[in-house]
């Protein structure tokens, strides 16, 4: 079973960058997708990005494509979500995810394709 931790988060004004990390303790990182969501205040988890077994398999919300970066090392059993020209609209906990469903595109989209969630870590994005 994975067990994630964020780090990274914090208060940036616009069009500044954060890089968040999600560190897996459970041993079975390299096999598992990678995902990161995000939940503002008031509002549902959604999809943010996610990264299969192999670096060049990304998917992206609409709203970030662009402006960030999902990338995995193995060795370190981390995933990390490089943020740029962040906007007001990127503030919310941000939350890594693992699943062992596979990298499938469309599904990842939904919470219930993730077996375990980390936290989560706040990003504040001031004007």
């Amino acid at each position: 079973q994975a067990q994630l931790v964020e780090s990274g988060g914090g208060l940036v004004q616009a069009g500044g960058s954060l890089r968040l990390s999600c560190a897996d303790s459970g041993g079975t990182f390299s096999s598992l997708v990678m995902g990161w969501f995000r939940q503002a205040p008031g509002k549902e988890r959604v999809f943010v990005a996610a990264i299969g077994l192999l670096d060049h398999n990304t998917d992206y919300a609409d709203s970030v494509k662009g402006r960030f970066t999902i990338s995995r090392d193995n060795r370190k059993n981390t995933v990390y979500l490089q943020m740029n020209s962040l906007k007001q609209e990127d503030t919310a906990v941000y939350h890594c995810a693992a699943t062992r469903r596979g990298y499938i595109l469309g599904r990842m989209k939904s919470t219930s394709h993730w077996d375990a969630w980390g936290q989560g870590t706040l990003v504040t994005v001031s004007s």
